[in-house]
């Protein structure tokens, strides 16, 4: 099953360019679904160029934290399939879906993923 999520606002507080602190239980719930077999696809609006690497920044961010990526916006098997930009997944996480639970913890600048909710219901619908 794959899963994709963004990085701002989702696994970190929005500091773009810079990485924000930890959206909280973010990792945690990465960590749980990797485990469980999720192939995860970093989906982000970050990319690098010759001033920065906020890209590579974001894609080390999660390997320190154990997070392996399946992808980086793009699933790799999709392109046998079809010629879609769009990276397929069975889920997306979203601090931006409609829908998708938000909090607001002290000194983040804007709200952010509540994993304490979203983390078990992306569990329940990829292992029901």
């Amino acid at each position: 099953m794959y899963v994709c999520i963004d990085f701002d606002g989702t696994i970190v507080d929005h500091e773009y360019p810079e990485i924000g602190k930890p959206v909280p239980k973010a990792i945690d719930w990465l960590l749980r679904l990797q485990d469980r077999g999720a192939l995860l696809i970093l989906w982000t609006m970050r990319s690098d160029s010759e001033e920065a690497s906020l890209l590579s920044n974001a894609v080390q961010y999660l390997e320190e934290n154990g997070v392996v990526l399946s992808g980086i916006n793009e699933n790799p098997g999709q392109a046998e399939w079809t010629s879609s930009p769009k990276a397929y997944a069975d889920v997306y996480v979203d601090d931006s879906a409609a829908g998708c639970p938000l909090i607001q913890p002290l000194g983040f600048k804007r709200p952010c993923v509540n994993w304490k909710k979203i983390g078990p219901i992306v569990d329940k619908m990829l292992y029901p």
